[in-house]
């Protein structure tokens, strides 16, 4: 979804004759997926791995947090910046908290690694305007995140149909 909303908000954003209030729907969007993205990112993790008692809390918090920042970007987009990149970095480090406590580490280098080639992109994410095409390098790092975020959850995680009736 969020690489979907991103796409329609840049193609919007490109032809801008007659289209200003979609452009700033879907742009309010764009921004509203990352929480929605960042707490996806960690779902996997906090529901099929054995984490303790906070784990739970953890799932509704991180729930909480992408709710609460959809809520932020609809009624002040655009206004307080920073608030709003100091927002995404506190939901993508706190249920690091709970994941690290895992009994089973397995996959976690990789969620590391995903997240720092996140935070290395907020450099071009805020540079937009300022070095050239910041913005498709920002989404270059997104994209780049998002793939180790993805070969983590199916290394480490998915259980192919197989594997489960033979654990049976």
């Amino acid at each position: 979804a969020l690489f979907i909303v991103s796409t329609v908000f840049h193609i919007v954003s490109w032809k801008k004759s007659h289209l200003r209030t979609m452009e700033h729907c879907f742009h309010m969007c764009d921004r509203m997926m990352i929480y929605v993205f960042i707490a996806a990112s960690y779902a996997p993790w906090l529901n099929l791995r054995e984490l303790g008692p906070l784990a739970s809390h953890m799932r509704w918090f991180i729930w909480l947090m992408a709710a609460g920042g959809t809520i932020y970007v609809f009624l002040y987009h655009e206004k307080y910046k920073i608030v709003e990149l100091f927002f995404y970095l506190a939901m993508g480090f706190s249920p690091a908290l709970v994941v690290t406590s895992m009994s089973n580490t397995d996959g976690l280098q990789e969620v590391a690694w995903g997240g720092l080639i996140y935070c290395l992109g907020v450099v071009f994410f805020k540079s937009d305007g300022v070095i050239p095409f910041a913005h498709a390098i920002w989404h270059i790092f997104v994209a780049t995140a998002a793939a180790v975020h993805y070969y983590a959850i199916w290394k480490y995680l998915y259980r192919s149909p197989a594997d489960i009736i033979r654990h049976l």
